[in-house]
């Protein structure tokens, strides 16, 4: 099982550890790409800082994080689950899991990144600034330029099993699932169900949404279930108390689409 996360737009402080080695990275593959969009990022960010806060979308409350960026050839690292915070990896609990649990999620968490493409969690990287969303002067919206070296990394990535899409739609935009890859991927949205004057209401919530999943990927884990494929994903979480309703694709090459209720947190 590979199991696809957005990352976190707050992350921890990194000060202390060994400077970033990208050629150390999983999937490295994607070693070039990530050289190329860290230079533009650390160079972008050391020569002009008002245009790199504008460029990344940041408040005056942030704009501290443009002297990060500039710094980050020679900031220490982390492991990247411990980089990434937030209401998903509150949830998600990485540290609190079990050994056996620990090696899982090492194996199949992948969090996807507009600075490094996608690292494991085990992967060291700093604390850094760049969403998906950004578009860098040089090299435009980061979606679209990590496509197409996703296209030739990813599909070795996702093996053989079940692809579990939990990303957002702006982290979606950097890799498609295709053909028989997708075939054996699930999506997965979160809706909170409330009762108005005897009527159902559900809509996408984003508190519920990201602790939902991260509470989902922790199940799993936990509980050492590797589905095979969207079938057997349906029937495990159903197994761990989830109420889910899935549609299969109409034809090949579609994704699995499945639909996670919940009335509370």
């Amino acid at each position: 099982m590979l199991v696809l996360l957005p990352p976190s737009e707050g992350k921890a402080s990194a000060e202390a550890g060994a400077p970033l080695d990208t050629g150390a990275l999983s999937l490295p593959g994607l070693t070039a790409a990530r050289e190329t969009v860290l230079t533009e990022l650390v160079e972008l960010s050391a020569a002009d800082a008002v245009k790199a806060q504008e460029v990344l979308g940041l408040s005056e409350g942030l704009k501290g994080e443009v002297a990060k960026n500039a710094g980050l050839r020679t900031a220490g690292t982390r492991p990247a689950g411990e980089i990434y915070t937030g209401v998903l990896y509150d949830a998600l609990g990485l540290a609190s899991l079990d050994a056996a649990a620990r090696r899982r999620a090492e194996r199949s968490l992948l969090v996807f990144s507009g600075l490094w493409g996608a690292v494991r969690i085990g992967d060291r990287i700093p604390s850094y600034r760049c969403s998906m969303g950004v578009k860098l002067p040089g090299l435009g919206a980061l979606g679209a330029y990590w496509r197409a070296p996703m296209a030739e990394a990813l599909p070795e990535a996702a093996g053989e099993g079940l692809v579990l899409d939990l990303r957002s739609a702006a982290y979606a935009t950097a890799w498609k699932p295709k053909g028989e890859v997708a075939g054996r991927t699930a999506t997965v949205r979160v809706l909170q169900s409330k009762t108005v004057a005897g009527v159902e209401k559900r809509s996408v919530v984003s508190h519920f949404n990201k602790a939902t999943k991260g509470r989902l990927v922790r199940d799993l884990l936990t509980a050492g279930l590797d589905p095979a494929g969207p079938a057997e994903l349906v029937a495990a979480l159903c197994e761990l108390g989830y109420a889910v309703e899935a549609e299969a694709p109409a034809k090949a090459g579609k994704a699995w689409a499945l639909d996670v209720i919940v009335t509370e947190l």
